[in-house]
């Protein structure tokens, strides 16, 4: 059985950082896609950034403030989240996808990926 877990989530004032792990266990991804996806209060879940063999990729939102890496022989992936703004409150949902293939523009579609974390909350107070 396929798990992720999402750790790392916390409240943080405006201009802090935080980083957020995701521990994926049941199968191995390492040849596969890893993202990050975040939902607000009211508001539609939205891509935030993803990983795989060609490259890293961000939302407009976060590129310059946000990195995603991974460490393979652990199964993890993690978020680095600095500069944060209020703006970026919400549950951050980890996701994996077992192709590490296909068109760049999808990666930022959440019907790509075939695994879900639980989430973790984020806070940023203003």
């Amino acid at each position: 059985q396929v798990q992720l877990v999402e750790s790392g989530g916390g409240l943080v004032q405006a201009g802090g950082s935080l980083r957020l792990s995701c521990a994926a266990s049941g199968r191995t991804f390492s040849g596969g896609t890893m993202g990050w996806f975040r939902q607000a209060p009211g508001k539609e879940r939205e891509f935030v950034a993803a990983i795989r063999w060609s490259g890293t990729y961000y939302a407009d939102s976060v590129k310059g403030r946000f990195t995603i890496s991974r460490d393979n022989a652990k199964n993890t992936v993690y978020l680095q989240m600095n500069s944060l703004k209020f703006e970026d409150t919400a549950v951050y949902y980890c996701a994996a996808r077992i192709s590490g293939t296909g068109s760049t523009g999808r990666l930022s579609q959440s019907i790509e990926y075939d695994y879900w974390g639980q989430g973790t909350q984020v806070t940023v107070s203003s």
